[in-house]
């Protein structure tokens, strides 16, 4: 009688963080990617959820962690024992950050190197952990959360640019699990009460409760809304009354902004390079009932058949304004890449002007808190004499958040603007009138 062959056991959702954490840190991986790993598909929905978690937990506290175990540590892991270091961060994320009982957070981190050829690790990561155990909360009370957790380029970068109070209010709303926005196509007053969410300045929704998938809200089938950053949603309100308008979206995906622009009436083209993204933009478009032309090109190099009544130019940026999303950015980016991305959008800026009819607006954005690939670029850009002006922000177009116009006139959002209320992106925009 023959037997049946033996399936090998699934992972556990902390094997497949460990594999996950090691992509991401040893091999450049984005979060996002990652999270689309094969792997998750076969979990249920809490423990993909934790996975996730506990991804994000590590990241936004790397430099705490880091710091607790050179402490605990007599010298290094040798870089080859990587996993089980991986290993080691996660335990002590789990049990100083998220409150994980001692014995699961212990004994579950030792069980990643048991059996593997880093087996010899397993009593170092036991003693850490619980000494950990013992003295951990004492001492990441000691610890400057905001300083450690942040690297030294992007430290300097934002002091310099906003001081350090606001470098450190910006640091702790780092460290805040970002609620879930919205951005509904109408009756966002009925939408709230339906979704259980409230109705920030700008008109965006936030969910601050609930949970589980996205697809099974109310709404979302009927394409009544769209997930999208409060401050992600703001720049788009910049060009005004859009109906019947021709409006580009250059660098379209994944596509929040032309979705706003077709449900608020505008003829929308959206410009993208990518055609993977593109299909998730006429997918979104499809299920939202909306219509745009969807163009596959870089906006750097396209000619449009004829100029638009306005743009609006999200360019390709460090993405540091979306660490609260996305903690892996800290860890990702350096001042090449800062430098390498600003000579991208200046060659995008330039190339937008001529596809904008004599009196069009174009909105230039960028979810960055770097200051090279915000202000500067329009500053530069005018001192060119570049045949635009600027057209000033106004706190009533952008829901009454003054703190968030600058003193030029264009929109700076930052992390820790309404940070009683979840905090949201930091988003640089300006509002330029061709002449």
């Amino acid at each position: 009688m023959s037997r049946s062959p033996r399936h090998p056991p699934r992972p556990s959702p902390r094997a497949i963080a460990v594999d996950l954490l090691s992509a991401i840190l040893d091999r450049q991986r984005l979060l996002d990617e990652v999270l689309e790993d094969s792997r998750l598909a076969g979990l249920d929905e809490r423990d993909r959820g934790f996975v996730r978690l506990l991804l994000a937990t590590v990241l936004r506290r790397l430099g705490q962690i880091e710091v607790l175990i050179e402490t605990c540590l007599d010298k290094p892991l040798p870089a080859k024992a990587a996993a089980a270091q991986h290993a080691l961060r996660l335990g002590i994320a789990q049990l100083l950050f998220l409150d994980v009982p001692p014995h699961a957070a212990i004994s579950t981190s030792v069980d990643l190197v048991k059996g593997t050829q880093l087996a010899g690790f397993a009593g170092l990561i036991n003693a850490v952990l619980r000494r950990l155990a013992r003295d951990g909360a004492a001492m990441v009370a000691g610890q400057d959360a905001a300083r450690l957790n942040m690297p030294d380029w992007l430290w300097r970068s934002w002091t310099s640019a906003y001081g350090e109070d606001a470098t450190r209010a910006i640091a702790a709303a780092h460290l805040v699990e970002a609620p879930m926005d919205i951005t509904v196509a109408s009756d966002p007053q009925g939408w709230a009460e339906r979704l259980e969410a409230e109705i920030l300045p700008g008109g965006s929704l936030r969910r601050l409760e609930g949970g589980g998938s996205v697809t099974g809200l109310p709404g979302f089938d009927q394409g009544a809304w769209w997930v999208q950053d409060a401050a992600a949603a703001l720049p788009v309100g910049l060009l005004g009354d859009v109906a019947g308008k021709s409006v580009a979206d250059l660098c379209a995906a994944p596509g929040g902004k032309a979705l706003q622009l077709a449900a608020a009436g505008a003829v929308v083209t959206a410009v993208d390079r990518s055609a993977k993204r593109l299909v998730r933009f006429s997918d979104n478009l499809a299920r939202l009932g909306l219509t745009a032309t969807v163009v596959e090109a870089d906006a750097g190099a396209w000619t449009p058949s004829q100029p638009f009544d306005a743009i609006l130019l999200d360019a390709p940026c460090s993405a540091t304004g979306t660490l609260r999303r996305h903690p892996d950015v800290a860890w990702h980016k350096n001042p090449a890449e800062v430098v390498k991305l600003a000579g991208v959008q200046a060659r995008l800026l330039r190339a937008a002007l001529p596809m904008l009819k004599p009196g069009g607006i174009l909105v230039y954005c960028v979810c960055s808190l770097q200051p090279e690939e915000g202000a500067e670029q329009v500053d530069r850009l005018l001192a060119e004499g570049a045949p635009l002006r600027r057209v000033p922000v106004t706190a009533a177009e952008v829901g009454g958040l003054a703190e968030a116009v600058t003193t030029a006139g264009d929109l700076r959002t930052l992390p820790c603007h309404l940070a009683e209320r979840g905090g949201m992106d930091a988003f640089f925009a300006a509002r330029l009138q061709r002449t």
